[in-house]
């Protein structure tokens, strides 16, 4: 693993921690999902970046009030995408990197939409835009971090979509049809 993510990781996730297995168990299972899709799909990724965007992703969770998964913070889950884009930020990451955290929350979420639902986020667009932030995102989709922790069917995932808006279904059935 590249000592970049390890060390923000180990930071926030201590070893031997319940809250570092399931974030360790979701991160690697996105990136060999995100990993495979790559590969059968010959994108022009590095693989090195899909393996640190996999793995930071989800960094702002600790951040969050999330009991069932050992997470002991204050704010909202919902904020855990741009509160962990803000942490590797002040932990000189890669801009790449808390982008990918920033925008992979949901299929994206829009400025309307955090208007709409008075969502606790600042009203601006979160939606994933490179290659690699669609492919996080996509891959991030199909894991979930409590329950058994196994691999979302497909139904299952547009199901989760359909609970949101219109627009966040139409948003993940387009990074369905560029990944499947």
């Amino acid at each position: 693993m590249n000592c970049e993510f390890d060390k923000v990781i180990d930071k926030y996730y201590p070893v031997g921690s319940r809250r570092r297995d399931i974030y360790m168990k979701h991160c690697r299972q996105v990136a060999d999902k995100a990993l495979a899709i790559a590969r059968r799909k010959g994108l022009a990724l590095d693989e090195a970046d899909i393996i640190a965007g996999a793995m930071l992703h989800d960094i702002g969770i600790a951040l969050t009030d999330a009991p069932g998964i050992d997470c002991h913070g204050t704010l909202p889950y919902l904020c855990h995408g741009t509160a962990g884009a803000d942490l590797l930020r002040r932990e000189g990451v890669d801009e790449r990197f808390a982008r990918i955290a920033e925008r992979h929350t949901g299929a994206g979420i829009t400025a309307d939409e955090v208007a709409a639902s008075g969502l606790p986020l600042a009203v601006r667009d979160y939606l994933p835009e490179t290659l690699l932030e669609r492919l996080i995102c996509y891959a991030d989709k199909f894991y979930s971090k409590s329950g058994d922790m196994e691999e979302k069917p497909l139904e299952r995932v547009i199901a989760s979509m359909k609970k949101f808006t219109p627009a966040t279904l139409q948003r993940f059935n387009a990074l369905h049809e560029e990944f499947s």
